[in-house]
């Protein structure tokens, strides 16, 4: 079914650090792995494993600029009136430059994510002290030097040689503003519609799209946006960080409850739909989005 023509690009987001707050710029460049800088930093633990929203509600709340020069400066808020418990107030903001590629004389970092062993490189000591001061339990941060060779995309919706960022599983994640509505709709008529409604922030994609129907996106197999073509992988599976608000940390029933009700697919509660690049391009907000299958 194609897309009206009205339907356009509404947002762009990219978030430099996995489950640390985002920013929308008005373009991106989209690289073979996904938008320029995101998630290209994550969080890991003593063991290597990945550190996310999912055992840590407030890491929504730390700032995360990207910075020219790929580096970061992290922010972090005292505690505020509905905010979670426990933030630590004062905690002065921190510049943390890009690591040297292949770790230099200390070599990489094996970290883990959903099961796959990465090779990243860690960042300083500094950048570490801040964010474990930060949630209170030792975490590490580390840096994708490498995203071309580092972790491929899940074989089973893959095609050789796909890469991808320490986003979830796929490069670029799309939603709908139509389809928001329509779950928010769903939500108000539910058990918790005080819950709603939802800010897209709740999903963190890296493209919004307005101008379709609701759940248009499940039919997608190929798009175009602006002069990016993509392939579209398989529906986006959804946890429990879209249950957190990302503006307090604190956490609800929804949307789980109701995608569980009314958007359960193949045993995953769906909501957005994750994609593949077929070239790389620069997009900007108000491109064209066209359904090419």
């Amino acid at each position: 079914m194609p897309t009206p023509h009205d339907a356009v690009l509404h947002t762009l987001r990219v978030h430099p650090v996995k489950s640390l707050a985002g920013h929308e710029p008005g373009s991106a460049t989209v690289e073979p792995w996904g938008l320029s800088g995101d998630r290209r930093w994550m969080l890991i633990d003593g063991t290597g494993k990945a550190v996310t929203q999912r055992q840590h509600a407030r890491l929504a709340l730390v700032g995360a600029e990207q910075l020219p020069d790929g580096g970061l400066r992290l922010s972090a808020p005292g505690a505020a009136p509905g905010a979670a418990e426990g933030l630590v107030p004062g905690l002065a903001p921190l510049t943390v430059a890009v690591p040297e590629a292949g770790g230099g004389a200390e070599g990489t970092v094996v970290t883990e994510i959903f099961g796959t062993k990465v090779e990243a490189v860690s960042a300083a000591y500094a950048a570490h002290h801040w964010l474990s001061r930060y949630l209170g339990v030792e975490v590490r941060l580390v840096h994708l030097d490498d995203p071309a060779r580092r972790r491929p995309v899940d074989p089973e919706y893959a095609l050789p040689g796909e890469t991808v960022s320490f986003a979830d599983g796929y490069p670029l994640l799309v939603t709908t503003l139509a389809s928001l509505d329509a779950l928010n709709s769903l939500i108000a008529q539910g058990d918790h519609p005080a819950e709603g409604p939802l800010p897209m922030d709740r999903f963190r994609p890296n493209l919004v799209v307005a101008g379709t129907t609701p759940w248009a996106e499940d039919g997608w197999r190929r798009i175009a946006v602006g002069e990016v073509t993509f392939r579209v992988a398989k529906p986006c599976g959804r946890c429990v960080v879209t249950t957190t608000d990302q503006r307090t940390a604190v956490r609800g029933r929804e949307p789980l409850r109701t995608l569980g009700t009314h958007r359960r697919i193949d045993g995953r509660l769906v909501f957005g739909q994750n994609l593949v690049p077929e070239h790389t391009g620069t997009l900007r907000v108000g491109d064209p989005v066209t359904v090419l299958g």
